[in-house]
């Protein structure tokens, strides 16, 4: 099986109006609840073999301290074609990957993730800043995801309760 957390940037900040859109980091919120969906996933014991993420700043900083939190020791790895990508590249780049890698985390940004979840697993909810979708694929190669061998496992947001 294959394990795929579709997560998107936490909360951005629009403090600097003069910042493109690229070089926005996060908000004061954003800084909050990445390292709670962290713990959230770290209680879980989730480690994934590889985070992929797009290089925007507020992207980056929040795969770097969900990264943190988990304990994940390996470096983030940056993919310029994630930031503004349709759902055609994203799954490119998905089954495109080593097969030795079980687990990923992908970080982005919307549209692109909300189509990609609705893609898979027919996911209609919109996945808010800092959300995180797990899907699970029954197959053993990257190459084969599918949204027939796709199953939504988990969909869990700073705001959700317990």
């Amino acid at each position: 099986m294959k394990k795929l957390y579709i997560i998107r940037h936490a909360k951005s900040s629009w403090k600097d109006g003069a910042l493109e859109d690229f070089e926005r980091g996060l908000s004061k919120r954003g800084k909050a609840n990445a390292p709670m969906m962290g713990e959230r996933l770290k209680k879980k014991g989730v480690m994934p073999d590889i985070i992929l993420s797009s290089p925007a700043k507020r992207a980056k900083e929040t795969a770097e301290i969900i990264a943190k939190e988990i304990g994940y020791k390996k470096k983030v790895l940056l993919n310029e074609e994630i930031y503004e990508a349709s759902v055609a590249t994203l799954c490119d780049i998905l089954r495109a990957l080593s097969d030795k890698n079980k687990t990923v985390f992908l970080v982005g940004h919307n549209p692109s993730l909300n189509d990609l979840a609705h893609y898979y697993v027919s996911h209609e909810a919109n996945i808010p800043t800092c959300g995180i979708v797990e899907i699970g694929f029954d197959c053993d190669v990257w190459a084969e995801i599918e949204p027939k061998n796709a199953k939504l496992l988990l969909f869990d947001y700073p705001k959700k309760s317990d």
